[in-house]
């Protein structure tokens, strides 16, 4: 009995501790850019953990500049160690976070300036002064009169979905 109790102990102070690394800041290596604003992140436990920028949204695969947005995530941060800051988690259950690098770079302010990312609406006054920023200089997604903005997209492209009977 008492090696049984030591046993679901042990099992439960492992998971408590491996879920603790989803709690905490830490600092990580980018092993994957997924899209302009979505990543994979190893700990240092060998986790991969894949991360949503905080206050901002890039273009969707398919949608102008997504590729634009990708590459210039991929040039900023691919293979380099990272400061990770846990935002909490978005409506589907992804986890977001800030991203910035060893010399200070934010990675959604970064993105925000050339133009590659909608400020979120709950985003902070420097994302949302960005934002207006690039699109008063019209570079990046602004070069477009009315750009489609990825939530839009995203619905546009459930809709034409077939349905299911």
């Amino acid at each position: 009995m008492i090696r049984r109790v030591s046993t679901v102990l042990f099992s439960l102070i492992t998971v408590i501790a491996s879920a603790q690394t989803y709690d905490q800041d830490f600092t990580g290596k980018v092993v994957n850019v997924i899209d302009g604003n979505t990543i994979e992140v190893e700990n240092e436990n060998d986790e991969v953990i894949k991360f949503i920028l905080s206050e901002v949204d890039c273009p969707e695969p398919g949608q102008t500049l997504s590729e634009e947005a990708k590459a210039f995530t991929e040039d900023l941060i691919l293979k380099k160690k990272v400061q990770v800051e846990l935002k909490g988690k978005d409506w589907l259950g992804n986890r977001l976070a800030v991203i910035t690098l060893k010399n200070g770079t934010v990675l959604h302010e970064e993105l925000l300036k050339e133009g590659l990312a909608w400020a979120d609406r709950k985003a902070s006054s420097t994302s949302s002064n960005l934002e207006a920023s690039a699109k008063a200089k019209k570079i990046g997604l602004w070069t477009e009169n009315e750009p489609t903005p990825p939530w839009i997209y995203r619905r546009q492209q459930t809709m034409m979905q077939a349905k299911s009977r």
